[in-house]
């Protein structure tokens, strides 16, 4: 970014100083268990790049918890609480679902917000064999291969106050949505949405899922990084979940590992790096702060609009 932008700019060392005493409430085994199967985080990075900015998410929390408390006072209203919500997008592999988790985890333990959901975009994604039928499998992930009105919905329905909303299920392993199987978000303090596709836009549709955000964060990396990342994961789930009969990889766990680099690196230049040049990158500019990654996967910067 140029040295004239709408961002505060920060270093790690300078951003870490911003923590100001905030307590670690985390523990290393709590913290394994929130990491990606490839990514490296630190109770030492989480200290200097995630409390300041749990620390910074609350003041916002809290300055909008009053706000409405003072606007139901001014309305003479009784209105329910409205749930603060937070996007967060990214390449896929960037490791913006590590910081999902630990974000959520961390919120969780401050007083004034214990209840924050999590609901990641996959869930909303259509079964892959509507995606067969329309001709979108190899476009998987981008913009039309989700039902964005029923996120919207949802969004909506958690920010007007609704107690309970039904959120679909995505299975990883099998690579599609569980059929009669949903998340339950009660009433949630703070909700977080999750997805590569949480800030775009739709030139057709009047409202966009980032209109019901209050704060968004995009996780960003150098491409060539990120691909190699994707690699790197690709081959430890080779090892690992393609093993499954029920996984729909399942079909590449004989490959050598030249020929699943050569097949993880295919889909990452026919599918990924083209749905992060064409959709994903372009929204970078509409988050409110953007996380920079460094090609050892750790934060380096942070970016925060004036």
């Amino acid at each position: 970014m140029s040295s004239y932008t709408p961002y505060y700019e920060f270093n790690r060392k300078k951003w870490a100083s911003l923590r100001n005493h905030t307590p670690l409430p985390l523990t290393e085994e709590e913290l394994d268990n929130l990491k990606g199967i490839n990514e490296e985080i630190s109770i030492q990075e989480v200290e200097e790049v995630y409390l300041p900015l749990t620390r910074l998410i609350n003041l916002y929390v809290e300055a909008s918890q009053q706000l409405n408390t003072a606007t139901s006072s001014f309305l003479k209203t009784d209105d329910k609480k409205v749930p603060y919500i937070i996007g967060i997008a990214g390449s896929v592999a960037v490791g913006k679902s590590t910081t999902a988790r630990l974000l959520q985890t961390l919120l969780s333990r401050w007083d004034n917000h214990r209840n924050v959901g999590l609901v990641t975009t996959d869930g909303f994604l259509y079964p892959n064999d509507l995606l067969e039928e329309k001709g979108l499998m190899k476009r998987k992930g981008f913009p039309e291969s989700y039902d964005t009105q029923k996120l919207i919905n949802l969004i909506g329905d958690v920010k007007a106050g609704k107690n309970k909303v039904e959120v679909p299920i995505y299975s990883h392993l099998k690579y599609d949505i569980l059929p009669n199987e949903v998340q339950t978000i009660c009433n949630p303090d703070i909700l977080i949405v999750e997805g590569i596709n949480v800030l775009q836009v739709d030139k057709e549709n009047q409202v966009f899922v980032s209109d019901f955000f209050d704060f968004s964060l995009y996780v960003d990396a150098d491409a060539n990084d990120i691909e190699r990342w994707y690699v790197e994961r690709f081959l430890l789930l080779q090892k690992t979940a393609f093993q499954s009969p029920e996984s729909y990889f399942h079909r590449y766990i004989d490959l050598s590992e030249e020929q699943a680099i050569k097949q993880a690196t295919q889909i990452w230049e026919e599918i990924n790096l083209k749905n992060l040049h064409e959709n994903i990158l372009p929204t970078k500019g509409r988050a409110k702060l953007v996380l920079t990654k460094g090609p050892d996967h750790k934060a380096e910067n942070i970016y925060l609009r004036k």
